[in-house]
């Protein structure tokens, strides 16, 4: 079967194809008959790494769940009453199949927040309060590589799990603490929310329209930010145990991943004092480059040069004079006269539907993209192309849809191999590998400890 290659400037468009693909999506597609051998992947590379996960909500989790991708048996330790905070908000959650485990029938069904950070991981639940749940942490914090966690500083080290703790049982451990401040410092102690961060590290100053209030990010982007710095902070860790033989106390933290998010306007600052301030989906120094509207939805537009700009003028607006305009002509023209020229533009806009649009921007050079709701973002033809979405079998809710791990190696993605665990899934499993025999877990069980 021939592959299909999106493309905006593809050499066959066959809008009647893209419509069956994607009917709220109109792109041009090439259609590419040449041969491509199968992808090859590579070997899971973290097999054999053994991290240990008592991170909850979404940052902690989200970088052990990467490690997960990548080939590593992540141990998620959870409360025992309640588990993962996330497995508490909904809904939605996933409907419970009639197949689901009769010794599962006491929890609510599956979080579908809860599963989005939770994939190819393994979960028990213990009380490390006590001192025979303290010692099942310690069993594994002997066996593990990784121990991940984002407790408020200091208290893991109140109960004997804290970096020194855990580095004496076991010198090679990389000892990962995922905060929202950092070890040091006057708010060490602070608890750490992404909706707060984004606020005090500057990324709610910036975002929403120039004349509203500061908005929020529509996902909690900081706390995604911080997972990802985390798993980097992790692999890096592993590569100098492999030099040194030395474990690795990570401090990685929602303020210091924010700040180091804010990336230009952090520079524009720091080199010339220039403040941040809101621009919608505006950009500071281009113009045009936002979204506009049409007569039914938007697309974003983005001329980053003269080039771009004057085939935009011809093509779209009809105008070719715009571009030797001394008003418009230049970029730092543009940007002087943007509020003239976004009116004009958004006024020709409106005339006609998205769907028009596309299609004569389609091949023009000029860089724009529909602005899609989640529903057309996972009925786009890219994501069926790119295999992004993956079913996998859930023992309690049946089949159900994640979103594929990001990354290909080779032209192949890590497996899912693990559905998101339900609460306490394999505790008996894990504490049986630990040498615990049925009778001590029974005991353990009826003590309230696991």
């Amino acid at each position: 079967m021939a592959s299909l290659i999106l493309g905006r400037a593809g050499r066959i468009h066959t809008r009647a194809l893209l419509r069956e693909l994607a009917p709220r999506c109109t792109r041009a597609i090439t259609v590419d008959h040449g041969s491509r051998s199968e992808p090859r992947g590579i070997p899971p590379p973290l097999q054999g790494i053994k991290v240990l996960d008592l991170t909850r909500v979404l940052a902690g989790p989200m970088s052990t769940m990467l490690l997960a991708d990548l080939g590593a048996d992540v141990i998620k330790v959870e409360e025992v009453s309640r588990g993962d905070d996330t497995r508490s908000w909904s809904p939605p959650s996933a409907p419970l199949s009639a197949d689901a485990p009769e010794e599962t029938s006491h929890l609510p069904p599956e979080s579908a927040y809860f599963f989005a950070a939770n994939r190819n991981k393994r979960s028990i639940t213990v009380n490390f309060k006590e001192p025979e749940g303290l010692e099942i942490i310690h069993k594994l914090v002997k066996e593990a590589d990784v121990l991940a966690e984002n407790f408020i500083p200091g208290k893991l080290a109140e109960l004997k799990l804290g970096w020194e703790d855990c580095h004496k049982l076991n010198p090679r451990l990389i000892y990962a603490s995922v905060t929202g401040y950092g070890q040091t410092g006057p708010f060490r102690t602070a608890a750490g929310y992404d909706v707060i961060v984004e606020a005090e590290a500057g990324l709610m100053h910036i975002t929403g329209e120039p004349d509203g209030p500061p908005c929020k990010v529509g996902v909690a982007v900081t706390d995604v930010a911080t997972g990802l710095y985390t798993h980097g902070a992790i692999l890096a860790a592993l590569i100098s145990r492999q030099r040194t033989g030395q474990g690795v106390w990570i401090d990685c933290n929602l303020f210091d991943s924010q700040l180091a998010g804010l990336a230009n306007v952090a520079s524009n600052y720091l080199i010339a004092g220039q403040e941040g301030s809101r621009h919608g989906t505006a950009h500071p120094s281009i113009v045009p480059y936002q979204a506009f509207p049409c007569k039914d939805g938007f697309i974003i537009i983005g001329a980053g040069n003269d080039k771009q700009f004057k085939n935009f003028a011809e093509t779209i607006l009809g105008r070719p004079d715009l571009a030797t305009d001394p008003k418009f002509s230049t970029n730092k023209a543009r940007v002087a006269n943007r509020q003239e020229l976004v009116s004009l533009i958004t006024e020709t806009l409106k005339k006609e539907g998205r769907d028009h649009w596309i299609e004569k921007l389609t091949g023009l050079g000029v860089p724009f993209g529909p602005i899609n709701n989640i529903a057309q973002t996972f009925a786009h033809p890219q994501v069926a192309a790119r295999e992004m979405i993956t079913e996998v079998e859930h023992p309690r809710a049946g089949k159900i849809k994640l979103v594929s791990p990001a990354v290909t190696y080779n032209g192949k993605r890590m497996p899912i191999s693990r559905p998101p665990p339900y609460h306490s899934q394999h505790t008996n499993e894990v504490l049986t590998e630990l040498g615990y025999s049925a009778e001590e877990i029974a005991e353990l069980r009826k003590k309230k400890v696991i």
